[in-house]
């Protein structure tokens, strides 16, 4: 009896052990950290000194073995994304990285110029346009877009920024034609693409491109840093911009509040909608913060898991200063 338990005990044991290194081909997403910004960024001459702080909020993501593939199914927290929606066949693991940190290091400089502006500095920007990095198997660009393609203008409406781009593409419908003005080499094109739906957000058009802008920077007046380490991608741009002003205006924007939040911003201050938001919101809440700023497009799903924390549907910068005026 002994031996048939030791026996079924040990088969136990190796199946979980085999479970364990078995790969399903997805990526477990699952909530990370809320990191203050105070110690985060700083701003030539100011000094944060007063109550409350703001937050950016992280996701983690790995490699789901078997067991993790199996829990995901059964957690309203988790989600499961095939690598190929994370990582495009044929890019690299560190291709992709620098495509991100290159959207991190936009988002920081959004954030900077848009700050200084609201503050009433003057701030120029250059920039050679949003390159092409690589094409998604199956994007209706493949065909029409090169990598190495440096997109001038969408609809007309000239790029500066790769988030510009992402923006431009998503006020379209899905399955709508855009037109895009494209530098190849020394000729200048004008291209037609019809849209699909996003990846992430199927309600979202997407051209299924990865973009990176081209060797731009903006001319501030003031010297601006902000620490990010590891974290990358451009979702934290509404709290860079919001921490930043917090040191150049005489109020104090978090009202001696913990405020967390996620978006891209963009140049005239829209909040886009992002991935990963239900698991930054209960990252959030697991630090015992008491406010979360979702992108309106994103609210629903934030609130869905929010348990105590209060999450706050937002557009636009002026509609996050509004809030933060009345706390």
């Amino acid at each position: 009896m002994k031996r048939t338990i030791r026996i079924a005990l040990i088969l136990v044991l190796v199946f979980i052990a085999f479970g364990n290194y078995i790969q399903t081909g997805y990526y477990l997403i699952r909530p990370g950290s809320a990191e203050s910004l105070g110690d985060r960024v700083r701003v030539e001459g100011k000094v944060r000194d007063e109550e409350g702080q703001f937050y950016m909020v992280t996701v983690a993501q790995q490699e789901a073995n078997l067991w993790a593939y199996l829990y995901a199914t059964f957690s309203t927290v988790l989600d499961l994304r095939p690598a190929s929606g994370i990582i495009p066949p044929g890019m690299s693991l560190e291709e992709y990285n620098k495509i991100m940190q290159s959207w991190m290091q936009d988002s920081k400089y959004l954030a900077q110029v848009i700050a200084l502006q609201r503050a009433g500095y003057d701030v120029s920007i250059a920039s050679d346009g949003v390159e092409v990095k690589d094409i998604i198997s199956g994007s209706p660009a493949e065909g029409v877009l090169m990598a190495g393609d440096v997109i001038k203008a969408v609809e007309g409406e000239h790029v500066y920024l790769a988030e510009e781009v992402v923006n431009l593409i998503q006020a379209k419908e899905v399955g709508e034609q855009t037109s895009l003005t494209v530098q190849r080499g020394e000729e200048l094109l004008d291209l037609k693409v019809d849209t699909t739906f996003h990846m992430d957000q199927p309600d979202k058009a997407a051209l299924r491109i990865y973009v990176s802008t081209l060797n731009w920077q903006p001319l501030l007046p003031l010297d601006i840093n902000i620490e990010t380490g590891p974290v990358i991608g451009p979702s934290a741009g509404i709290m860079f911009v919001l921490e930043i002003m917090d040191r150049l205006v005489p109020e104090n924007l978090t009202g001696g509040h913990a405020i967390a939040g996620t978006g891209a911003i963009s140049l005239d201050g829209k909040i886009g909608s992002i991935g990963g938001v239900k698991q930054k919101v209960v990252a959030a809440e697991r630090a015992g913060i008491e406010y979360f700023l979702a992108p309106e497009e994103n609210y629903q799903e934030a609130v869905r898991v929010a348990r105590k924390i209060e999450v706050v549907s937002v557009g636009d910068l002026n509609e996050v200063l509004l809030f933060l005026q009345d706390l």
